[in-house]
């Protein structure tokens, strides 16, 4: 049963605390993300200064980069994903925690950035895996970065323990793991990942139109 917001303020000032179970485990999940220590090009130098002291991580309980997949729960893709980097993304993504969470950083995480049209740049991660918050800009600054995990923390905090809007976590019938792409003979195999990249619904035939 949901507490009125007013009401839990004039409890908070006679010393009493109500909450309930679904938002004390959010609350715990979002104040504790611990990032995927790597890097691909030059946004991962402005992903480095967000742990600095000027803007300090640490506030958000995320200062704890880990180096190994198994004990980090959020990939940022910092950086150009060439096509031969993609594998080894997906690769680490399908052996990270769950929860886990994916933050796109910069134009070239996005679509490609500048190098889009380029034979070997893949042209957004989100062909492959799910991103949950995408940071626009080349690169774009600390404050964006910081933005972006407040706008995840939010995400999580909202999310229900059960029902159809429930984390993938808690769904026994959600994909684990994700197609590791390889290369082939002009591209990668699969292209794209049809769950999280499905195809545009086909346009009408022109002498569909005419009868």
């Amino acid at each position: 049963m949901a507490v009125e917001p007013d009401l839990k303020i004039e409890l908070g000032k006679q010393g009493v605390f109500v909450t309930t179970l679904n938002e004390l485990y959010n609350w715990g999940r979002r104040n504790s993300v611990w990032p995927m220590q790597f890097g691909l090009a030059c946004c991962a130098i402005e992903m480095i200064a967000t742990t600095m002291a000027r803007y300090d991580l640490a506030r958000f309980g995320a200062e704890v980069f880990r180096p190994s997949p198994r004990q980090a729960d959020l990939m940022i893709i910092s950086g150009t994903v060439t096509k031969k980097m993609a594998p080894q993304v997906v690769r680490l993504y399908n052996q990270m925690a769950e929860p886990r969470y994916v933050i796109a950083m910069g134009a070239c995480a996005i679509s490609g950035g500048p190098f889009k049209q380029g034979y070997n740049v893949l042209k957004g991660i989100d062909r492959y895996i799910p991103v949950d918050v995408h940071i626009p800009g080349c690169p774009p600054r600390p404050e964006a970065l910081i933005h972006a995990f407040m706008t995840l923390q939010k995400r999580i905090e909202e999310q229900p323990l059960t029902g159809e809007n429930r984390p993938r976590h808690l769904d026994a019938d959600a994909q684990g793991l994700f197609p590791v792409p390889e290369p082939g003979a002009h591209d990668l195999v699969p292209p794209v990942n049809r769950l999280v990249w499905p195809l545009p619904a086909p346009k009408p035939d022109a002498t569909e139109k005419q009868g």
